[in-house]
């Protein structure tokens, strides 16, 4: 802990998908939490973004090392932010959820400003530089595009993307998983946003759409409804000051039917129940995106 000034006395706690997150509390009695994972030339420029929201005044965790080799991985640390509720009130959250959205885009360096944030994660890769569909995962060595049935969902992704290349608008930068476990909050007010590992710079409708279908409203385990995702998006135009135009509100539509429609694919490649969409659900979505959906 040569870079923290100070040993771990004590383990606070222990979690993580992609990477291993550990809460400790140290020797001078600071506490910290420190990330491991497989290094990355983005990890650099994800804990730049943290750095400098944290530093125009925006709610998350202050960084306190850049990247830093640990074994064959890499390892950042940030200052401990504990406390705080899974969601807002429920008739506040698309508000709440929207306008926290909304400042973090107005507040974020654009991407010109850091160093890569190339590749996006997979859920937000639908324009990859590999071959078919969908995108390799991070964390499964299986070929998604080789993995059989469900044709629904190569559907539903396929027309999200094409709707996707049509349009090309000027890249900023954003939280590509704003799922509820990734914030907390003291009421209705924001008191920080986790996981700025899931920064990556795209169209702002795009990044819009992700966080529009990926925020809860009664449930962390339930992602947003339809009617969530229109209420996310009347939210996040008001708290802009300007409206999406009709384009850019049937990209934020589109982005959000890719990211839930790769979530349903890896689901289904590794068995689990299908629950991040259903086909019913697809349908709805493609229809505000403008491109229709095949009926079987």
């Amino acid at each position: 802990m040569k870079h923290l000034g100070s040993p771990p006395a004590d383990e606070i706690f222990r979690a993580g998908h992609l990477s291993t997150v550990t809460g400790l509390r140290l020797a001078d009695d600071r506490e910290v939490v420190v990330k491991v994972r497989p290094d990355s030339p983005r990890i650099a420029a994800c804990v730049e973004v943290q750095r400098r929201m944290f530093q125009a005044g925006y709610p998350c965790p202050r960084p306190l090392t850049g990247p830093t080799p640990f074994g064959s991985d890499v390892a950042t640390a940030e200052v401990y932010v504990p406390g705080g509720a899974t969601l807002p009130s429920a008739d506040h959250a698309a508000v709440a959820f929207a306008e926290a959205f909304e400042r973090l885009i107005r507040l974020a360096p654009r991407p010109g400003e850091v160093s890569t944030l190339d590749p996006a994660p997979s859920w937000a890769a639908w324009n990859h530089a590999g071959d078919g569909l969908w995108p390799r995962p991070e964390d499964l060595d299986v070929d998604l595009n080789e993995v059989a049935g469900a044709e629904w969902i190569d559907d539903a992704g396929r027309r999200a993307r094409d709707r996707l290349r049509v349009g090309d608008s000027e890249a900023v930068i954003g939280h590509c998983d704003w799922l509820a476990g990734n914030l907390r909050w003291s009421g209705d007010g924001l008191l920080v946003v986790h996981d700025w590992d899931s920064v990556t710079a795209a169209g702002e409708a795009v990044l819009v759409g992700f966080a529009a279908a990926l925020y809860s409203t009664v449930s962390a385990d339930e992602l947003a409804t339809v009617e969530d995702t229109e209420r996310f998006l009347v939210a996040y135009c008001h708290a802009r000051g300007r409206e999406f135009s009709a384009g850019e509100l049937q990209q934020s539509w589109a982005a959000g039917v890719w990211t839930r429609a790769y979530d349903a694919k890896y689901q289904h490649a590794v068995g689990q129940p299908v629950t991040s969409l259903s086909e019913n659900e697809a349908r709805q979505r493609l229809r505000r995106t403008g491109t229709g959906a095949r009926r079987p």
